[in-house]
Formats: structure tokens, sequence, C-alpha cells
């Protein structure tokens, strides 16, 4: 059981890529709960808008959250870099795979994506072990 345990370990050692790998993965789980949301027939497509920018907004946090606590101290720091590179990331996406032309208004996304990281990382430095 160790055995495989040790073939298929998969850490990130670095707190901002753990951070983006924790974000990405909550995003992709949100996206899941709310396509099976519209699916169903629970949720309408004119409210989620909303519903999308509250599972990026958890996303970042839990990166913030991670990113902190990996790296035990400047959880500001950690955050913020963790919220700002899931910002651009979303943005190249967007703009790549979405044609979505890059303006003003999207880069401005990057200031609450900086500061939900942010907070994320303050709160991860509060719950690491010392």
């Amino acid at each position: 059981m160790h055995l495989i345990r040790r073939i298929f370990a998969f850490r990130l050692s670095h707190p901002t890529l753990s951070g983006l790998w924790h974000a990405f993965l909550w995003m992709m789980i949100g996206a899941l709960i709310l396509s099976l949301l519209l699916q169903s027939g629970i949720l309408e497509e004119e409210d989620l808008t909303l519903y999308t920018y509250l599972v990026h907004g958890i996303s970042l946090v839990a990166g913030g959250v991670v990113s902190g606590k990996k790296a035990g101290q400047k959880g500001l720091y950690q955050g913020s870099l963790t919220g700002v590179l899931y910002g651009l990331l979303l943005l190249l996406v967007s703009f790549l795979a979405l044609d979505n032309a890059l303006g003003v208004r999207e880069f401005a996304l990057l200031i609450p994506s900086l500061f939900l990281g942010a907070v994320g990382g303050v709160f991860g430095v509060n719950f690491a072990k010392k």
C-alpha cells in the first residue's frame, strides 16, 4: 500500500503552485455542481453569472488559504500572488479559448482576485501549525 502511495503521490512544494492547484480544483468542482444544477433545471441561465463569480471567489479564498498555510509566513504576499496568477490564467484562457477581447474591465477583475487571495493567505498562515 505504501508503494502505491509513493508512486502516485502528487506534492507541490511551492506554496503558490499548491494554492493555484487547489484553487483550480475547487473551481472545477464548483463548475461541475453549477452545470448539474443548470442541467436539472434548478438554476436558470440568468442567475449563472452571480454563481460563477461566487465559485471563483470561493476558489480564490481556498487557494489563498492553502498557499498561506503551506508558506507558514507572508500569507498576504503568497495569497495575493496566488490570486493574481489565478486571475491572469483565467484571462488567458478566456482570451485564447473563448476569443474574448481583453480590456480594462477584464483586467479590473484582477483587483478582487488579488484581495480574495490575500484574505485567504492571511487566514491560511493563521491555520498553519507552528
